[in-house]
């Protein structure tokens, strides 16, 4: 199987640490979680994802507003300039123990945070790189 992510949730992914919009959520998260920790494939996609699967019941969900569409475009850029490809949807992304390395790095240096600005987990994102990225559940 593979795991559908939209482009800036390659950088959230960096800092899940078991904290969500809901329980139901969160326990979605906790599963793609381990899943990409046990190797799954990563498929970019255009718009809402596994991720924001259990938000879409409600019409107005934050997932489709082109500020979150603007966060994606920010993401790819970053992204792909340090994995040196073009993200886009139709990509399929591996995530190693060495790919994982070297995000966090930059997200932690702040060389990836463009599409962060606005969000309003950017300050749980950052003292979760601040302290090494301990308690996060992509592994």
């Amino acid at each position: 199987m593979t795991v559908r992510l939209r482009p800036h949730h390659l950088l959230c992914l960096l800092t899940y640490a078991g904290k969500g919009y809901s329980a139901g959520f969160t326990q979605n998260y906790d599963a793609i979680a381990r899943r990409l920790s046990q190797g799954e494939s990563i498929l970019i996609v255009d718009g809402p994802d596994d991720i924001c699967a259990p938000l879409l019941a409600d019409a107005d969900a934050h997932c489709r507003r082109e500020s979150v569409i603007e966060r994606d475009r920010a993401a790819a850029d970053d992204v792909g300039r340090l994995v040196k490809a073009t993200i886009r949807a139709g990509l399929t992304l591996e995530i190693t123990g060495e790919r994982l390395g070297v995000l966090r790095a930059a997200f932690g240096r702040g060389h990836t945070r463009a599409a962060c600005s606005g969000c309003e987990w950017n300050e749980l994102c950052s003292a979760i790189a601040s302290s090494g990225f301990v308690g996060t559940r992509v592994t």
